[in-house]
């Protein structure tokens, strides 16, 4: 690593933490300008001259899980949880870097007719599930939700004994692996719609950081399957069909890569779901490998937070749970002010 780095920068002065719960246009052209500048005033190396290469691998951090207001917004415990950890977030970017390597954002990508939206769904009287509702085999077998049949046409050509049988076999096999119930969400980040785009200030500084560092950032997207969750990048909630036929595809050179960096640094939200899966798979992953690699991964524990919902859901404890199972297998739970360069 580069000595001159060792130490945090300071934040750039563009940066305006009042405005992080907002959705605004980036002015990219004149923030490329100034990271050009930045980078000369700070003997900020290009990325390619890292002797430790590390990776920010940033989850969801979208207008429609960071905005208030917007479809999913994680309020936490403090009801503005999200907004603070992005405050938090984007000055962790600015203070390090010099450091890090590569940014990957990810993007949940959804359309209207995937199997965790309510037009999917409807009961006996053809109404679909409020969101927040769960769905299990037993609600099935008891004829309380099915599969709407007008939705055959456009998932698997208009059969919709084939969509039956799946949508059976899906909630069957997220019981059998101990995932969550299928939970019916409002519909969120749509593909082209604003909630799909990443948080304006984060975005700022990613953009940033890739000019300052000349580091391509790198955009992984998921959940745009409609037949099963896509909570983590690294994986789908449900890899085969009721045929045991490939359904969809575990993203190994996501995995390949993150393996490859001297340590990956993880945040975004929702520490209790896409989080919480993430790490999870990344850890399986690892432990395939060498066990010893989870030494590599640092958790910003202060730039995630979970899925609270007051009277009605509240997953802190499992959120925690998870975290503490992470630190028991070697990972690091940090804190953004942190100096992470030291760590390295």
């Amino acid at each position: 690593m580069n000595t001159q780095i060792i130490t945090q920068l300071p934040i750039p002065p563009h940066f305006n933490p009042d405005k992080v719960g907002e959705v605004w246009r980036v002015s990219y052209q004149e923030r490329a300008a100034e990271a050009e500048i930045w980078a000369k005033q700070h003997d900020i190396k290009p990325a390619s001259l890292d002797k430790t290469r590390i990776c920010l691998l940033l989850i969801d951090v979208q207008n429609t899980f960071c905005i208030p207001g917007f479809e999913l917004f994680v309020g936490g415990k403090s009801g503005n949880a999200a907004v603070d950890d992005n405050v938090r977030l984007s000055e962790f970017i600015y203070r390090n870097l010099g450091i890090i390597t590569k940014i990957v954002p990810t993007l949940d990508t959804h359309t209207a007719t995937q199997i965790f939206h309510p037009i999917f769904w409807v009961n006996t009287a053809g109404e679909h599930p409020t969101p927040a509702t769960t769905i299990t085999p037993a609600d099935i077998k008891q004829g309380i939700w099915k599969v709407n049949p007008a939705v055959a046409n456009s998932v698997t050509n208009g059969n919709y004994e084939l969509l039956e049988k799946h949508a059976y076999h899906y909630l069957k096999k997220l019981s059998q692996d101990g995932k969550y119930p299928l939970t019916v969400w409002p519909y969120h980040s749509m593909l082209g719609g604003i909630g799909h785009a990443l948080v304006s200030s984060v975005e700022e500084a990613i953009f940033f950081h890739g000019i300052a560092r000349q580091s391509q950032t790198q955009f992984e997207i998921k959940g745009e399957n409609p037949l099963t969750e896509n909570y983590s990048i690294l994986r789908p909630e449900v890899l085969e069909d009721f045929e045991q036929r490939p359904l969809a595809q575990k993203n190994t050179q996501l995995i390949k890569q993150l393996l490859e960096y001297d340590a990956v640094i993880i945040g975004g939200q929702a520490k209790s779901h896409c989080v919480a899966w993430t790490i999870d798979d990344l850890l399986t992953e690892i432990k395939q490998v060498d066990a010893t690699l989870a030494k590599k991964i640092y958790l910003l524990e202060d730039c995630t937070s979970p899925v609270v919902v007051s009277n009605v859901v509240d997953y802190t404890e499992q959120a925690d749970a998870a975290f503490i199972r992470f630190a028991k297998a070697g990972m690091h739970i940090v804190k953004s002010s942190e100096n992470i360069a030291s760590f390295f």
